[in-house]
């Protein structure tokens, strides 16, 4: 083969590289089409997933919640008067759910000069 004839087999694309440009345009416009049918399979199995969702049935509903929440922490207030009272205080620890204990504490507090 000459040179001349080299050249020009050189500057023609072979079959092999036509194919394969072909190929990945295909792949291409078929992976656009896949990201679509993909989407739309993953709104599907969504609105799947929502209409055979049970509704949630709670065990404790939330105006029981918010009475159980009172109810702890006024135990928890009244449990640390007795500990502060009783144990820091060197009093009887009872002492600080009668009257006249808070009485004695408010006259203390608000003394008149």
């Amino acid at each position: 083969m000459s040179t001349n004839q080299l050249e020009k087999v050189a500057e023609k694309p072979s079959r092999k590289l036509l194919k394969d440009k072909k190929q990945k345009s295909v792949e291409k416009e078929s992976q656009a089409t896949d990201k679509q049918t993909r989407k739309q399979q993953k709104e599907k199995r969504k609105a799947a997933k929502r209409e055979n969702k049970r509704p949630r049935r709670r065990i404790f509903p939330i105006w029981l919640r918010i009475i159980l929440l009172i109810i702890f922490a006024a135990a928890a207030l009244v449990a640390g008067l007795m500990v502060g009272y009783g144990i820091m205080g060197d009093g009887n620890p009872t002492d600080i759910l009668k009257t006249e204990t808070w009485q004695h504490i408010i006259d203390i507090v608000f003394k008149e000069a």
